[in-house]
């Protein structure tokens, strides 16, 4: 019978979620981009958590390199940081397309940055940094909304899965020109496929523009959005000329990288016909 209890206490043991993990969790959940270094009381609140067990907690991420202590604030720790390092050199498309945004970023003198696409939202899974000392900093991990922004214009324009994940969703206006009907999403999706490639100005912060381009895999399907980010006071709507082209070469040029040929058009393979 003692067997028999000890096999069902170590069964259980194996499903119970450990619940110091969730707080954990809860907690590494109050650091964002556009809150990266919440005071403790700030992160008590958003938790939820007793105060004491919170600044505990927090002291014990400390101690473990999970977070970083600067004054009364806190950081992502390096540790954590270190940790993720792997996740992200681990995708092969961040591999490969890693020399070609460096390169797009040489050409252009803008950060470069792929995204990939998680439900409604695209995230940054790589960089290569403008050398401008004025910049927006585009950073790995970083989250942001589909339906803002030149990324997703490519997302919805050639992800089938994107309009989908988006359809019962409330578009949210960050700034005067963000779009939210769905008559203005359709007809900037429609004007990337038709250029290969889309600019955006202020669409998700006043002062920050984009230009995106779509990375095809070797069957066809969209694998990551290529793109520039910049801010408006150096880059406007007359450098498009100039900068759309490069961002949809280098979009070429790493659908390559992955495999992609794209297919021969009819009149080309008639023109071979004696």
């Amino acid at each position: 019978m003692a067997a028999g209890n000890a096999a069902a206490k170590e069964q259980g043991d194996r499903t119970t979620p450990i619940l110091v993990l969730g707080k954990v969790s809860e907690i590494l959940n109050c650091f964002s981009i556009d809150a990266p270094e919440p005071t403790l009381q700030q992160i008590a609140r958003a938790t939820g958590l007793p105060a004491s067990t919170c600044q505990r907690l927090v002291q014990n991420m400390v101690r473990e390199g999970f977070l970083d202590r600067d004054g009364d604030r806190y950081r992502i720790g390096l540790r954590l940081v270190q940790w993720a390092a792997p996740g992200t050199l681990g995708l092969d498309v961040v591999r490969l397309l890693h020399p070609i945004i460096q390169q797009l970023r040489d050409d252009s003198g803008e950060t470069a940055c792929v995204y990939m696409r998680d439900g409604q939202f695209r995230t940054v899974v790589a960089v290569a940094e403008t050398l401008h000392v004025v910049m927006r900093p585009f950073l790995v991990g970083q989250v942001m909304p589909i339906h803002a922004g030149a990324p997703g214009k490519i997302f919805l324009a050639f992800d089938p899965g994107a309009r989908e994940a988006l359809k019962d969703t409330e578009l949210t206006r960050f700034t005067d020109v963000t779009p939210i009907s769905w008559e203005q999403l359709d007809a900037q999706a429609e004007q990337a496929r038709e250029q290969g490639f889309f600019a955006a100005f202020g669409e998700r912060n006043s002062d920050v523009g984009s230009i995106s381009a779509p990375v095809f895999r070797y069957d066809g399907q969209l694998a990551a959005v290529l793109g520039v980010g910049f801010p408006t006071q150096r880059v406007s709507a007359a450098d498009v000329p100039r900068l759309g082209p490069m961002v949809a070469r280098a979009a070429r040029d790493a659908s390559a990288a992955l495999g992609y040929r794209p297919p021969t058009p009819a009149s080309a393979i008639e023109g071979n016909h004696p």
